[in-house]
């Protein structure tokens, strides 16, 4: 492989093609000076369709642990032993004030999430009205993420004024049951499809780092494709003690980047954002995820784990000469 195929390949997504599969699996497997040479041109890639504005979110964990779902990275699995705060649903005012909140940081997307399969009836009400009231203030725009979605359930949210649903798919179908044994991944592809037919915008990505090859790493990212999705979160594994991925050791920065770079050059037009696990991971290397094809990022806390300062996210942009989006567009 020689140093111009990173720029190859840009020239032909910058002109309007596509990269195959192979393509895309030798760019993660670049080595050495090849790997700058991608981060570069995966720069190329963001500032041509996302340009210079980095798009910011938040989220609560606003019902937390006892979760029936048995995935291996999960502390809030009931089928762990990680210690963690559980809680039942907080009440639409402390979701509403976290959004207040997160708008202050400068995060213009804003996720309620919820541990758990799917919500209940009850629990469905209470998360509508907190969108309801999210959306009067015209602030902050709501995001969902409240497990395996059906028709009715879509509906409702969608009468509310919900306007976009997150749902991971986490890894690749065909490494998925090596993390998740109670449901199927047709579920989440279902979940996804349902969103997508009912006109929400999708947040679907997954968590890197748990296991999966570099073939897999590239099989989710054209599942993405092909789903339509418009905003892809990478995570990056920190293994919580009492999980099953308890002590795996974390990707390099380096690595993370490739990731970051090789999905850009998959889904160019896609908002792609650097969430859970980034500090950890990418540790000194955390400015090159906006130089390396990332074109956002989570603010604040994670569901589990702390994240840092938002201003230190804020002083990261200001220092790259990028600038905080500060509408609620793609």
């Amino acid at each position: 492989m020689t140093l111009g195929f990173a720029h190859f390949l840009v020239e032909k997504v910058l002109s309007g093609g596509e990269i195959s599969f192979e393509e895309a699996l030798s760019l993660m497997n670049l080595q050495g000076a090849q790997t700058y040479d991608l981060l570069a041109a995966a720069n190329r890639i963001r500032e041509c369709y996302r340009g210079n504005r980095i798009s910011l979110c938040a989220i609560i964990n606003a019902k937390s642990g006892k979760c029936s779902e048995d995935c291996a990275f999960c502390a809030q699995s009931a089928h762990h032993k990680a210690k963690i705060e559980a809680y039942p649903l907080l009440g639409p005012e402390i979701i509403v004030g976290a959004a207040e909140r997160a708008w202050r940081n400068g995060a213009r997307r804003f996720a309620i999430v919820t541990s758990g399969k799917s919500l209940s009836h009850r629990e469905l009400a209470k998360v509508c009205i907190a969108i309801e009231r999210i959306s009067r203030q015209d602030k902050i725009r709501p995001c969902a993420s409240l497990g395996i979605l059906n028709q009715e359930t879509a509906l409702r949210l969608k009468q509310v004024g919900l306007k976009r649903y997150h749902h991971n798919l986490e890894t690749a179908a065909s490494f998925f049951p090596n993390i998740c044994t109670t449901h199927h991944y047709d579920e989440d592809l279902t979940t996804i499809k349902i969103a997508k037919r009912l006109g929400f915008e999708v947040c679907c990505g997954g968590i890197f780092g748990m296991g999966e090859s570099i073939e897999q790493r590239v099989e989710l990212a054209f599942t993405l494709k092909e789903l339509g999705v418009d905003s892809v979160p990478i995570n990056f594994l920190n293994s919580i003690p009492g999980t099953k991925l308890e002590g795996r050791h974390l990707l390099s920065p380096l690595e993370c980047l490739k990731i970051l770079a090789t999905y850009r050059f998959i889904l160019p037009s896609c908002d792609i954002l650097t969430c859970g696990g980034r500090e950890v991971n990418l540790r000194s290397l955390q400015p090159l995820m906006f130089t390396s094809g990332a074109s956002g990022t989570m603010v604040g806390d994670y569901l589990v784990t702390q994240g840092r300062p938002p201003q230190e996210d804020l002083e990261l942009i200001e220092d790259l000469e990028l600038e905080v989006d500060r509408g609620v567009s793609n």
